[in-house]
């Protein structure tokens, strides 16, 4: 069963930093875009950041400076440094995969069960 599985969410106090990891799993044939996205309460979800099997990443221009996106493609992982954070990240974040699987094999967007991030003034 093909599933993302997220990690590394909690409190964390207004400057501080965490770091989110998605783990993709099953039978998969290749990764291509990853990308982190976050819902607050009361707003739409947003793309945070996301970057591509090559390693070209974009940012919301709300993060820009403060996170970092990276992937380790031979784990199926991908990362989230999230530095100097806000109250204003307070937000489920959700790990996003577009996976080829499947037989016939097609491409398919695969998303990870959220993970609560709350930072505190």
């Amino acid at each position: 069963q093909v599933q993302l599985v997220e990690s590394g969410g909690g409190l964390v106090q207004a400057g501080g930093s965490l770091r989110l990891s998605c783990a993709a799993s099953g039978s998969i044939f290749s990764i291509n875009d990853m990308g982190w996205y976050r819902q607050a309460p009361g707003k739409q979800r947003e793309l945070v950041a996301a970057i591509t099997s090559g390693g070209t990443s974009n940012y919301a221009d709300s993060v820009k400076g403060r996170f970092g996106i990276s992937r380790d493609n031979a784990k199926n992982t991908v990362y989230l440094q999230m530095n100097s954070l806000k109250p204003e990240d307070t937000a489920v974040y959700s790990c996003n995969a577009h996976l080829l699987l499947g037989i016939p094999a097609r491409w398919r967007d695969y998303w990870g069960q959220g993970t609560q991030v709350t930072v505190s003034s």
